[in-house]
């Protein structure tokens, strides 16, 4: 649709002029001169040495007759007198009158102007272009007694988009350069198509590019887009398609083209769309009388609650600001030309007075006489309550708005056009002979100039208006782009002043700059405040947004991020992977540190396994003590003393280690604690086996040739056997560390939230190595233990050993599966219990009994108790 739409908009304007050029020919064959009486009858011209032609709007529409071969055309009727347009023409002619009365431009030389009213119709827009430029080739000059004004250099003008395609289409043909004022079609910057165009206005592209700016900055994304059927509106579209295609932040809810004729079925279904749209604010890129037929329609509807932005056409239109219109316009933000200010002009404007004696050369000056005072110059043409007009009636009291010089915006940019190419033809007759910028470095002579002679130098003119603005050409024939930003604000009694609440401009680096004094702004409605006009609402962070399908890029819908990833961002298109070691928040907009989880000091489990493992070293202290103050008692003495207190160290030794497993594991506590673990156990083991075998030594050694055993059983032997087995252990602990240490780990299987801090063994067979030792000790004591559990000897250990042993391969064999099955910090808290549930069973079960004699049963703890139960037994 949009490649259609770009072909149409290109051969439109050729469309035209061929229409035109048939227009023009087939009527003007019967009689040329007659034509251009009739057409070129709204004209005022004033002579010079050179002429500059101007076009403009003095009226805004015109109707046709029937045309027919049979009879001489007839004179097309213009109707709707403009008072603006008419007071551009004379902004033009009061820059040149002023440009004539300044010695440093073109001094010595008479500017004159020609002015053309284009009825706002395209054809004899175009048919007075033709009319200016007729003096530059002799086809045009049919025959010498046709009456016109004499041929110009520059044409200022025209009023419309439309106008100027078709005319700088031609005139491009002979070089006629072609300033305008108010043509905005961005279009028209297709130097290649019109190389000798040029407009003091910025493009419809800047316009369109400012209006974003402002959408941008209120956050409208959600818009409705209004234009007219003309390659104005056309070309706005295209444009503002293709630059919110590239911003991808605004979407069109709806875009409608206006009709040119009042077509009261179509305006009303545009105004309902708007109506039901949820769109809330309303572009419109159209002319004055488009929007006074729109918002007939709209009061009709009485459609309220919508922020209506403006193009530069109706930003400041005085015909819209009525009583019937204000409760739907009030806060209107629109576009707007840049003021300017004019010094001198409204003394030029009260000096215009109607020549009577003319029948002719200041016909638009007696229209203006007549529209403005009711009155007719001829008598014959009066209608009832209409008089005579004298030219002597008083302007200033007439109520119009040609007087109103506070807001000049057109007018400032016609000023601008006629000192541009004032200047440019400064420029060129200064030029010194033998310098110029022509064949042979020739210049440029008054009394043979050409248009392209002037074109070349326009295109480097650079000056500073009165008013500080710098006026110069880009290679497109652009002006430096400015506009101001109007606001429509509501007076009390019910009127509209527009009055100027920022500007957009181009900045040196290129980019468009938005400047709004916020606090003047006047919002239309109950808060006070702008409105929102948004398909979707924004996507908080911690969501993304999910495109609809089949919707623009406007609605969408947001969805929650998934757990480990984050949005930190408005509107996010995706969601982001937290680092490995953070994790997404509850409200997925920021990443934060994984908790990290380990046995620790501080939390219940940890202080409850501290204190126990405490418990036990101080018991085994305290036993210690005891033993060491009656180590000279029978029950101390009775089975090897030297071994109880080494076990007794070897048990303080495993309730220490199990300290290692609590708190942060780090590099030193991951190797020492499996080590410390499986050597204190060793040693622990390793003690009881030996005073069980000295156990059955003694038993073997009480009957007859079993003396000979004991000498394999001394106190040597016994540290020896101690040392040897604890030694193999130590071994195996070295070996584990050497080859594959246990290290540090952070565990991210068991929570995707968290990190489990645990230690890797390395090895998995050199723990199930240093455990398997472990047990064979434990079970082989165990076996010779339960061998010896009924040895007649009241002081045999063999039964408090063999259920120790018991206890202690209980624990562990029960630990193994627990182990395995435990994730994180609780497999730290199974092997604390099976240590500490283990050391516990040997010291209750070796050290109870024994504890219960010396501090208890003192009576039994003497030999003689002993030899008499063994009596008896």
């Amino acid at each position: 649709m949009r490649t259609i739409m770009g072909a149409f908009l290109n051969i439109y304007p050729l469309l035209s002029v061929y229409f035109l050029f048939i227009y023009y020919v087939s009527f003007s064959l019967p009689s040329t001169c007659n034509l251009r009486r009739q057409f070129y009858l709204n004209k005022m011209h004033k002579s010079g040495d050179v002429v500059l032609g101007g076009l403009f709007e003095v009226h805004y529409t015109s109707v046709f007759p029937e045309l027919t071969f049979k009879s001489e055309p007839q004179q097309p009727i213009c109707k709707g007198f403009d008072t603006l347009g008419f007071r551009h023409a004379m902004t033009m002619a009061f820059a040149v009158d002023e440009i004539n009365k300044n010695s440093n431009i073109l001094p010595n030389l008479t500017l004159g102007y020609s002015l053309y009213d284009n009825c706002g119709a395209l054809v004899i827009g175009f048919s007075g272009a033709l009319s200016l430029a007729s003096g530059q080739q002799q086809q045009f000059l049919l025959r010498e007694n046709c009456s016109g004004s004499p041929p110009v250099l520059g044409i200022i003008g025209d009023h419309y988009s439309t106008f100027s395609i078709a005319i700088a289409n031609v005139l491009g043909l002979y070089k006629m350069p072609i300033v305008s004022y108010f043509a905005t079609c961005s279009c028209l910057s297709d130097q290649q198509r019109f190389p000798t165009f040029f407009r003091t206005i910025p493009s419809d592209a800047f316009q369109v590019r400012a209006i974003i700016h402002i959408l941008k900055h209120f956050g409208w994304t959600w818009v409705g887009l209004l234009v007219s059927d003309d390659d104005y509106g056309l070309h706005v579209a295209q444009s503002f398609q293709s630059d919110l295609a590239e911003s991808r932040e605004t979407c069109l809810a709806y875009l409608e083209v206006l009709p040119w004729d009042s077509d009261p079925g179509e305006l009303k279904r545009i105004v309902n769309l708007i109506k039901t749209s949820t769109a809330r604010v309303v572009i419109v890129f159209a002319h004055e009388i488009h929007m006074i037929q729109l918002m007939e329609e709209v009061a009709q509807q009485n459609v309220t609650g919508r922020q209506w932005i403006a193009s530069e056409t109706w930003t400041t239109a005085a015909i819209l600001q009525t009583q019937e219109l204000t409760p739907y316009l009030s806060g209107t933000l629109g576009i707007a030309i840049r003021r300017g200010e004019i010094p001198g002009l409204i003394d030029f404007l009260l000096k215009i007075r109607p020549d009577t004696n003319d029948s002719n050369g200041n016909n638009l000056v007696k229209q203006f006489w007549e529209h403005t005072f009711k009155c007719k110059f001829n008598p014959a043409d009066r209608e009832d309550m209409e008089s005579v007009c004298t030219g002597d009636e008083n302007v200033e009291l007439a109520e119009t708005e040609f007087l109103d010089v506070s807001n000049l915006r057109p007018e400032y940019n016609v000023y601008k056009a006629v000192y541009a190419l004032a200047y440019a033809l400064d420029d060129m007759l200064q030029c010194e002979p033998g310098k110029g910028p022509f064949t042979g470095h020739s210049c440029a002579r008054l009394d043979s100039l050409e248009p392209w002679q002037l074109l070349h130098y326009l295109q480097k003119v650079n000056f500073s208006t009165a008013f500080g603005d710098q006026v110069s050409f880009d290679e497109n024939g652009d002006a430096l782009p400015i506009y101001d930003v109007m606001n429509w604000l509501q007076l009390p009694d019910g009127k509209v002043k527009i009055q100027n609440v920022g500007e957009v401009k181009k900045s040196d680096s290129g980019d468009e700059v938005l400047t709004l004094d916020e606090d003047k702004i006047f919002w239309n409605t109950d808060s006070k405040k702008p409105i929102r006009s948004v398909c979707s609402e924004s996507c908080p962070p911690g969501t993304r947004k999910a495109i609809e399908r089949r919707q623009p890029e406007c609605c969408f819908s947001c969805i929650s991020c998934s757990e480990g990833k984050i949005s930190n961002k408005t509107n996010s298109l995706e969601c982001f992977s937290c680092p490995e070691d953070f994790w997404s928040s509850p409200q997925r907009d920021q990443c934060i540190l994984k908790k990290t989880e380990f046995l620790s000091y501080q939390e219940p489990l940890g202080i409850c396994l501290t204190t126990t493992s405490l418990l036990g070293t101080f018991i085994c202290a305290v036993v210690l003590g005891i033993f060491i103050y009656h180590r000279r008692t029978p029950v101390v003495r009775a089975n090897n003393s030297e071994l109880s207190f080494l076990l007794l160290v070897s048990l303080k030794l495993c309730f220490l280690c199990s300290l290692l497993f609590i708190g942060q594991p780090r590099l030193w506590t991951c190797q020492l604690r499996h080590a410390a673990f499986g050597i204190s156990f060793v040693l622990c083991v390793s003690c009881i086996l030996v005073k069980t075998m000295v156990v059955l030594a003694v038993f073997k050694a009480s009957k007859a040739g079993g003396g000979a055993n004991l000498k394999w059983f001394g106190a040597m032997q016994q540290r020896g056997t101690v040392l040897f087995l604890t030694c193999i252990q130590a071994a195996i602990c070295v070996a584990w560390l050497v080859s594959s240490s246990p290290t540090p780990y952070k565990n991210m299987q068991y929570h995707n939230d968290k990190i489990v801090y645990e230690c890797a063994v390395g090895s998995t067979v050199a723990f199930a190595v240093l455990l398997g030792y472990i047990g064979i000790l434990a079970i082989v004591s165990f076996f010779l233990a339960f061998l010896a559990r009924n040895l007649p000897n009241n002081f045999n250990e063999a039964k408090l050993i063999t259920f120790s042993m018991l206890i202690f391969c209980a624990v562990w064999v029960a630990f193994v599966p627990a182990y395995i099955n435990s994730p994180g910090k609780y497999a730290d808290a199974v092997e604390v219990f099976a240590i500490l549930a283990s050391s516990f069973g040997l010291l209750l079960a070796l050290f109870g009994p024994k504890c219960y004699l010396i501090l208890l049963k003192p009576d039994r703890n003497t030999k003689k108790a002993i030899i008499g139960r063994h009596t008896k037994s």
